[in-house]
C-alpha cells in the first residue's frame, strides 16, 4: 500500500528517521515494522509561531514498495533537418524555450551575445582583478542569463503561467538536484547551477539544435510586417520565428526595436538598494531564539513587503547565507546583486530592497518618453559609479545612518569583495525613493524586532530587479501584434521576474509556434 500523509514535526524530530517512523505509524495505526520506505514530497518551514515547525508531506509504503512514475519523461527528437527557430538569449526563457521546440520538432538556433558558462567564469574572476566590466560577458550576460551566477532560486508565485513542477523535472533531469522537488522554496545555488546550463546546452545540441556565442543580434530583419531573421555582426540568420528572450539589461535591444519602430511599451519596474545583515542576527529573528538556527535548520530567510505612499516597498532575490557581487554591465555603471552557492553558509544574509516607480514619479523627476524608466536606470547607475569612487566599490551607509542621513565614518564585515565607499544616500538617491525605503525599513524594523541594527549594510544600487518596458503581445498566439513571427519572451519583454517563470514563459511562447 502506498499512501502519503502530513505531518507536523520539529527539526530534530525532522532529522531522526526513526521518530519520523514512529509519527507515521502511529498515524496510520500500523506497526512500524511494516513501513518499508518513506519520501519526503513536500517540507517546508513553518517559523510564524515561537515553536519552529517543519511541515512534511510524505508519502509511504507499507508492506511492500510501490513503483511511482516521474512526472516528467523528456520528448526530444533529432530535429537536424526541421525548419529553424531563432532564439535571441540564451537565459532560462530562451532555453527552455530551444528545448520545447525540440520536443514539438522545430530546430532552435540559440543566438547569446555573451559567452558559455566555461568562459564566463574566467570573465568574472578577471572583474575582480581589473575592475573592467566586459560588456557582453558578465553577472547578467552570457549562457544561462542572469541566474547562471546568481543564486538560482526557483521559488515562484507564477503558477498560472506553466506548470512549475515539469520546469523543476527539467532541472532534475539536467543534473540539478531532486531536493528541489521537495522544497518549498527550492534553490539550486549559483555553484551548481551552471553545470545544470551546461548540460541543457548538450542537449540543445545533441537533438540538433544550436546555441552560438559571441553572437550579438544588432537588427531585427523584418519584411511586409513579416519577421525574416536577425543580423549578428555583418551576417544574417534566418527564420519565420523569431523568440526574443533578452534579459532586462539588453539596454541595446531596447533601442534597436525602436530604431525599427517595433512597438514597445512603458511599464512600471522597481528600484533601490541591497542590505546585508550578518545571518546569524537574522536566523535569532526569524526563528525566535536568542541562540539561532541550531544544528537543524537552514539559514533563514526572511520576506517583508509594505506600502508607503500609496506604493510597495519589499525586499526582492533574498540571498540567505550568501554574498553581494557587482552587476553592471557595461562602463560607468555601478550596480549590484546578491547571490548563495547551494550551501547558503556564508556568514551573511542580503536582499534587495526596492519600491515600484511608474510614469507619475518619472514625470515629477523630469523623465518623459518611453525610455524615461531606461534612463532612470542609467541615470542612477553612473550617480553610484561616481559615489563608489569611479570603480567597483559600492557606495554604503549602514542602515541606522540610512535612517538619520548620517555617513557611515566605518563599516561591520561585508560579503562585497571590491569594498565599499561610504556615502549618504540622502544626497543622492531620489527623494521619492529614499522617503518610501526610509518608511518601509521602519515598518520592517516594527515586524521583526533587530532588524533595524548598526550592524546592517546597505550597498547601491539595486535597478535590475524588472524591466521599465513591456514588447507586447497578443495573449493567445504570444506574437507582437504588429510583427509576425516575432515572439516577446521572459524578462526582458517585460513577462516574468526569475528562473522560473522566464522559463514557464518560454515554454509558453515555443508552444504557439506554428
Amino acid at each position: 500500500m502506498y499512501t502519503e500523509i502530513e505531518i507536523r514535526v520539529t527539526p530534530e524530530e525532522a532529522s531522526d528517521r526513526e521518530v519520523v517512523r514512529d509519527i507515521l505509524a502511529a498515524a496510520l495505526r500500523v506497526e512500524k515494522q511494516r513501513i518499508v520506505h518513506e519520501e519526503i514530497i513536500r517540507k517546508s518551514i513553518d517559523a510564524r509561531q515561537r515553536r519552529v515547525v517543519m511541515q512534511l508531506r510524505i508519502g509511504v509504503h507499507v508492506d511492500r514498495l510501490e513503483q511511482k512514475e516521474r512526472c516528467f519523461t523528456p520528448g526530444y527528437r533529432d530535429v537536424s533537418d526541421a525548419e529553424p527557430v531563432i532564439i535571441v538569449g540564451a537565459g532560462p526563457a530562451g532555453l527552455f524555450a530551444a528545448l520545447r521546440l525540440i520536443e514539438r520538432g522545430w530546430r532552435p538556433i540559440v543566438l547569446e551575445r555573451g559567452k558559455c558558462v566555461e568562459e564566463r567564469k574566467r570573465d568574472l574572476n578577471a572583474l575582480y582583478r581589473s575592475g573592467n566590466v566586459d560588456t557582453d560577458s558578465n553577472y547578467g550576460f552570457g549562457e544561462g542569463g542572469a541566474g547562471t551566477f546568481s543564486d538560482g532560486k526557483l521559488f515562484t508565485r507564477s503558477k498560472k503561467r506553466g506548470n512549475v513542477e515539469r520546469i523543476l523535472e527539467i532541472l532534475v533531469h539536467h543534473g540539478a538536484a531532486e531536493n528541489i522537488l521537495v522544497d518549498a522554496h527550492p534553490h539550486i545555488g549559483t555553484d551548481k547551477l551552471p553545470r545544470v546550463i551546461v548540460n541543457m546546452r548538450r542537449t540543445i545540441e545533441h537533438f540538433g539544435g544550436e546555441v552560438r556565442f559571441n553572437s550579438r543580434v544588432t537588427d531585427l530583419l523584418v519584411e511586409q510586417g513579416q519577421v525574416k531573421g536577425v543580423r549578428v555582426g555583418e551576417d544574417e540568420v534566418l527564420a519565420r520565428h523569431v523568440i526574443l528572450a533578452t534579459g532586462h539589461s539588453a539596454r541595446d535591444v531596447y533601442r534597436m526595436l525602436h530604431r525599427r519602430e517595433v512597438l514597445m511599451l512603458p511599464k512600471e519596474f522597481a528600484v533601490g538598494l541591497r542590505l546585508e545583515h550578518p545571518q546569524a542576527l537574522i536566523d535569532r529573528i526569524q526563528y525566535h531564539n536568542p541562540a539561532g538556527r541550531g544544528n537543524f535548520l537552514p539559514a533563514a530567510e526572511y520576506s517583508f513587503v509594505t506600502n508607503v505612499e500609496g506604493r510597495g516597498v519589499y525586499s526582492f532575490c533574498m540571498c540567505p547565507g550568501g554574498v553581494v557581487v557587482p552587476a553592471a554591465t557595461g562602463p560607468e555603471q555601478q550596480v549590484v546583486n546578491g547571490m548563495s552557492s547551494s550551501g547558503r553558509n556564508t556568514r551573511w544574509a542580503n536582499s534587495a530592497m526596492v519600491t515600484s516607480i511608474g510614469e507619475g514619479e518619472l514625470q515629477a523627476m523630469g523623465y518623459s518618453g518611453l525610455f524615461a524608466g531606461l534612463e532612470f536606470q542609467e541615470t542612477l547607475e553612473r550617480e553610484a559609479w561616481i559615489q563608489g569612487g569611479r570603480n567597483l566599490y559600492a557606495p554604503a551607509q549602514r542602515l541606522t545612518h540610512f535612517l538619520n542621513a548620517r555617513a557611515s565614518a566605518d563599516f561591520p564585515d561585508c560579503s562585497y569583495k571590491p569594498g565599499l565607499r561610504s556615502t549618504v544616500f540622502r544626497e543622492w538617491l531620489p527623494d521619492v525613493v529614499y522617503r518610501r525605503l526610509c518608511g518601509g525599513f521602519r515598518d520592517f524594523g516594527r515586524k521583526a524586532k533587530g532588524f533595524l541594527t548598526d550592524e546592517a549594510v546597505l550597498l547601491g544600487v539595486e535597478t535590475r530587479t524588472s524591466s521599465p518596458l513591456r514588447v507586447p503581445r497578443d495573449k493567445e498566439r504570444m506574437m507582437h501584434p504588429e510583427v509576425m513571427g516575432l515572439y516577446p519572451c521572459g524578462e526582458g519583454a517585460g513577462y516574468a521576474g526569475g528562473i522560473v517563470s522566464a522559463a514557464m514563459d518560454g515554454e509558453a511562447c515555443a508552444e504557439n509556434v506554428y
